[in-house]
């Protein structure tokens, strides 16, 4: 049975996930992921999030009896392709991407298929350096990543490498993850290294933080003119507020040393 359980450590919220003994992300568990996630995204005092799991597992891959449960509904007729746009995981993974809080995906152990969709997902990735598994082996059991795996993962690592991995169902350690570019850090702690992230995130202005994420993100779909506005009115948004002009202000106040 599926559990998540969550920490409030300040400003950051911890949300661990559990589903012994094998770790599968489930209906169920994406239901519960969904409500922390949710609940941590509408309260104020949260600012940063960090998603994580235990036991040496993130989330070892999506429950493959629930998939062919899912492909029997299919085909039965009973799901169409637009049921597949809604509902448990794709809800989750969705909540995740658009907080426009910072998310930060503590890979604690083995991550594959779903669970590594769920870390695509978040802002930042720090990989434990023990961690044996990462990647997406949907293929090798004839199916392919399909909680969002296929369109984040070229526009993290290109094309033609997103290519490779997926059609060949790679997994990797962490080292190579780093070197790969799926993950942006490898730490002894991964949590540990995620809540100094959090922390330091934590500390800087919310507005400012949400409008680049938005515009980072929507850089990826925008052509060059259309980004470039959308940045123009995200700018004027953020020095309505106050925090942003204070933050400005006590850097000239302190010297302008921009490295505090």
């Amino acid at each position: 049975m599926a559990s998540v359980t969550t920490e409030t450590l300040g400003a950051v919220r911890v949300i661990r996930y559990a589903s012994p003994p094998r770790h599968y992300m489930t209906a169920e568990g994406a239901g519960q992921m969904l409500a922390a996630i949710s609940e941590a995204d509408g309260d104020p005092a949260i600012r940063a999030i960090i998603l994580t799991g235990t036991d040496d597992v993130f989330v070892r891959h999506y429950d493959v009896s629930e998939i062919i449960a899912i492909g029997e509904a299919v085909q039965a007729g009973a799901l169409k392709p637009e049921d597949f746009e809604q509902g448990g995981f794709a809800d989750m993974v969705r909540a995740v991407f658009e907080t426009p809080k910072p998310v930060i995906a503590a890979i604690n152990g083995v991550c594959m298929g779903g669970g590594f969709e769920l870390a695509l997902a978040c802002d930042l990735r720090v990989a434990a350096g023990n961690v044996p598994l990462i990647g997406l082996p949907e293929t090798r059991i004839g199916i392919f990543p399909g909680g969002g795996g296929t369109q984040r993962l070229p526009r993290m690592i290109g094309e033609a490498q997103a290519l490779e991995f997926i059609l060949f169902g790679q997994t990797v350690d962490a080292a190579k993850a780093l070197d790969l570019g799926l993950v942006h850090a490898v730490a002894d702690d991964a949590v540990a290294h995620a809540i100094s992230w959090a922390n330091e995130l934590a500390g800087r202005g919310a507005e400012g933080l949400a409008h680049a994420k938005r515009l980072v993100r929507g850089a990826l779909t925008w052509g060059l003119v259309e980004g470039t506005k959308q940045e123009q009115h995200g700018f004027h948004n953020v020095l309505k507020a106050d925090s942003a002009m204070a933050a400005m202000r006590q850097f000239l106040e302190t010297g302008e040393d921009i490295t505090r």
